[in-house]
């Protein structure tokens, strides 16, 4: 029988390049009445039941397609297309979305598909845009004043994830993953009663660095430094590269006190803070400098169980950061807390150095047994390793 209907079916090709659509409709529907389920022949049916103008028809031969095969690439582009001639172009932008995720990637496309697939990309964004603006102008009239800032931003974030203007970001940590926390990019400062207290001694800390620097006692060192045979991954541009240098206070839990007798105030000013204390491990605290024009890359953190503090010191021009789907840009004596196990990456794009104060500190949804069991927990990790 699959002999038969594919030289029915190309049979019918034949007519239809000869301008017989209807010979060949004939044709086709000659043998559906004996072969009921065969793809091949539902997709030749579709398309010449459109070049007839048939167009309820063609939907419906693709209809059957797609219950026997609902990943048919073929049957959703051509569903999509139908659907946008027809005027229904919001129902057309939703099978488009099912089609381009299937899609085959462009060097393994046909060349005949092409435009048809960047008219699907099209649909999809158009619809998509104006379905956004539609449901954020709903939205912002349902909520009026009642909602915080953390509210609004979790609904803003789940509408670009709605309509496509952002993919969805996991906490990815390379070395400990905690479950059960939020994937906060930004954490709220509501969350940091302090912060206020570490903004107003900006002018200190930027001080006793700009001395630093004046006086050129060296200390900073590449923040990427692998040893020999460590797979570099996306750090390849910045390993052992002074484009990006750290001056470290504490280091793996570890004061580096050499470097804190220059930074007193600083020094100070951290130990009133609730830092991470973590023996071997946390807190960390470091000035990070990076170079003009530098960019590092997007990467993830060792764990969630931390938060990281970013206080802006020195910023000669336009300097940016993003994590997940939000791009902050710095500003002098402005502090955030972000996940870094969340992807985020950073650039200078200014012609001088930008520098930074960086610390770390408990992830606020944490308990306090928790912390003290985390902490437990590495560190036999860490003695285990050792055993051997």
């Amino acid at each position: 029988m699959d002999k038969d209907v594919q030289e029915g079916i190309d049979k019918a090709q034949v007519l239809l390049r000869s301008g017989e659509p209807e010979a060949a409709l004939k044709l086709l529907l000659a043998l559906k009445s004996s072969a009921q389920e065969h793809r091949e022949l539902d997709l030749n049916l579709a398309m010449i039941h459109r070049r007839l103008g048939e167009l309820t028809e063609a939907i419906a031969a693709l209809d059957r397609v797609l219950a026997q095969d609902p990943y048919s690439f073929m049957a959703l582009l051509s569903k999509g297309s139908i659907l946008e001639q027809k005027g229904l172009v919001r129902g057309a932008a939703e099978v488009y979305k099912n089609a381009l995720k299937i899609a085959p990637p462009v060097d393994r496309l046909p060349s005949a598909l092409h435009r048809p697939v960047e008219q699907a990309q099209r649909v999809v964004q158009t619809q998509n845009t104006l379905l956004y603006q539609d449901l954020k102008t709903h939205i912002d009239g349902y909520l009026g004043t009642e909602a915080n800032d953390e509210v609004r931003s979790r609904l803003e974030g789940s509408l670009e994830l709605l309509t496509g203007r952002s993919r969805l970001f996991h906490s990815q940590a390379i070395q400990l993953q905690y479950p059960g926390l939020p994937a906060v990019p930004f954490f709220d400062r509501s969350h940091f009663p302090w912060l206020p207290q570490l903004e107003a001694e900006s002018g200190s800390i930027k001080q006793e660095l700009t001395t630093f620097l004046q006086n050129q006692r060296g200390g900073f060192s590449p923040y990427v430094a692998y040893a020999p045979g460590t797979p570099e991954n996306q750090f390849a541009e910045l390993n052992h590269s002074t484009r990006w240098q750290s001056l470290w206070l504490w280091k793996d839990g570890l004061a580096q006190t050499d470097v804190q007798a220059s930074f007193p105030k600083t020094s100070e000013l951290l130990k009133s803070l609730p830092l991470c204390h973590q023996p071997g491990f946390a807190p960390t605290a470091l000035f990070s400098a990076l170079a003009p024009k530098t960019r590092i890359p997007p990467h993830t953190g060792s764990t969630n169980v931390r938060a990281l503090v970013h206080l802006p010191l020195i910023l000669p021009g336009p300097a940016h950061f993003r994590v997940g789907n939000k791009t902050r840009s710095w500003r002098y004596g402005e502090a955030w807390v972000f996940d870094d196990t969340i992807e985020h990456e950073a650039e200078n794009d200014a012609n001088e150095t930008r520098y930074i104060l960086i610390f770390d500190v408990w992830n606020p949804f944490l308990s306090e047994p928790e912390k003290a069991a985390i902490t437990e927990l590495l560190q036999r990790h860490r003695a285990w390793l050792r055993s051997q």
